[in-house]
Order: C-alpha cells, then structure tokens, then sequence
C-alpha cells in the first residue's frame, strides 16, 4: 500500500451556512474559479471531513473543491424527525447547496451512499454536470447485498451462521459479532494499519440515525429504505463522461463497478489492486494520476 498520503486537514476552508427547508446546512470551499469538483461523502449521518481533506489536493491544481456537511450530520442541523432521511430529500439538499454557492456545471463527486445520491442527482438535474465521478459505490443495491454476503462468507460456514443467528435476534450489539464486522472492515473497507486522522475525525462524529434508517446496523447489511434501491434501468439516462473507480478489495466490488460500467454510455474505470473502500488514502499517489488524468482528459 502506498500510505496515507498527503492530507492536509489544516487548509483554509471557508464555511458557508446554507438555509435548507427551514434547518442549517454547513457547506466548504477551497479554491476558486469555475472548475468545480462537488463532493457527496459517505454514510449516511457522516460528516465530510474524510472526502474533503482527501480531495483539498485539486485546489493546488486549479480547482474549486466543495464539500457539505449533510444535514444530521457535522456542524449541520441534526433535527431528530426520520422523515428526513431520505435519498429524494437529500437530492433537493445537494440543489440547494449548489444554488447558494454559486455554482454552475460541476464535476460531481459521490463516494458510497454519495455514489448513490450522485447518482440519483444526476438524474434529476443532468443540466448540472459536466462530469460524474463514481467512487466506491453501486447503482444497485440488491446486487450489492448479494457481493457482500459473498464477501461474508470468506470468513466460514460457523461465523456467517453466527452473524445470521445475531441479525434475526436483532443482536446487533453482541462482541461475537460486532468482531466479525471489525474484521470486515479492515479487510473492505479500509486495509491501512492505522486509519487516517481525517477518517477517524469523520467516524467519531457519525450520527447513525440517518444511517440506520437509510441503510441498517453496519456496512454488511442493508435493511433500511434504501434496501431496494436500483438505477441501473436508468443509468443510460447520464450521457456526461463518467469515472468509476473501485479497490480490488472493496466491500462495494468490482462487480458493482462492471455493473454501472456496462450500463453508463460514457464510462471508465479505475480499479486500484491494493486497496478497498478508501482509494484516497490507500493507493493515493495512484488514486490522484487516475482522478487527474480523467478531469484533464474529459472535463
């Protein structure tokens, strides 16, 4: 693995307060001109500060980079009404941020649940693009499920048996079983020993209510509203120039990656053979030539 790379969380990122149906929304600048890379973070309920510091790197380039705080999360308003949490709800956020920043077409950037609601956006408002960018995330989410009960199954007949005893009991708190998600994520989700300080920042603040209601107890299962969600139908509705990037190790697989490949018109991928869900800090020498060379190339 390449490392950590260079990270810099001390940036000066200015913060702007967005008005969002009546809540807070904290949003982040760095950079200027109208070369915008529009960062939609993981999660749900995560704050940003994980993508954002990964990618502060493209202002050094030329590019404005933009990131958010999405409500429930962060230094944004967290109202405790589960109404909220919805992809068609966040949908209208991510417009709203754009709208009070200023920004035109944007290079749109979704890791994880921000792959799916960048999917989801571009739908909407194609007329908001110039490019998609698609990390480590799935455009379907039953065939995800399906790869990551393959993956599970890499750990034996005995703790998969456990794991299903412990989700039909709802135990989800159980040491025998939060150990073998443990041991998930190191293998899918991140594969460095030490994970970095703007990961870490982002998980100690994760609220998981949004989290729960969207997607379920932890990255393996997915029961929440979002369980049925499926756009691959649609994908060749997303006309603009579009990169997929996926580590050989993710927990969202290369599988999911093909799958959003052969139904994009326009489409590439990036596969980065010594990482998982994190590309950014594990490979990110690699991670950068591949993101820069497509920004240059179609952008």
């Amino acid at each position: 693995m390449d490392g950590q790379g260079d990270w810099d969380g001390a940036r000066a990122w200015r913060q702007v307060e967005v008005a969002v149906d009546g809540y807070r929304v904290v949003a982040y600048s760095l950079g200027s001109g109208d070369r915008v890379v529009f960062c939609l973070n993981g999660g749900p309920g995560l704050p940003c500060d994980y993508l954002r510091d990964a990618h502060g790197f493209l202002a050094d380039l030329g590019y404005r980079v933009v990131a958010f705080d999405q409500l429930g999360c962060g230094a944004s308003d967290r109202p405790d009404d589960p109404d909220l949490w919805s992809i068609t709800r966040y949908v209208a956020e991510t417009e709203a941020v754009r709208h009070a920043l200023g920004l035109e077409r944007v290079h749109l950037l979704g890791h994880s649940w921000g792959g799916w609601l960048a999917i989801e956006y571009a739908l909407t408002h194609p007329e908001a693009l110039r490019t998609l960018i698609l990390e480590n995330t799935a455009a379907d989410l039953p065939h995800l499920m399906a790869e990551m009960h393959r993956l599970r199954s890499a750990l034996g007949t005995e703790t998969v048996e456990m794991m299903l005893a412990h989700e039909a009991a709802g135990t989800f708190d159980h040491p025998e079983y939060a150990a073998a998600v443990t041991l998930l994520n190191h293998r899918h989700v991140c594969r460095l020993a030490e994970w970095p300080a703007p990961v870490m920042r982002s998980l100690g603040d994760w609220n998981m209510a949004p989290y729960r209601t969207m997607q379920g107890p932890n990255e393996f299962l997915y029961i929440g509203n979002l369980k049925d969600w499926n756009r691959v139908p649609d994908l060749h509705r997303i006309t603009v120039p579009a990169l997929i990037t996926v580590g050989r190790h993710d927990e969202i697989t290369p599988a999911c990656a093909l799958r959003m490949k052969q139904h994009l018109p326009d489409a590439e991928v990036a596969v980065f053979a010594n990482a998982s869900h994190m590309p950014f800090y594990e490979q990110p020498e690699d991670y950068r030539a591949a993101l820069m060379g497509f920004l240059e190339r179609r952008g």
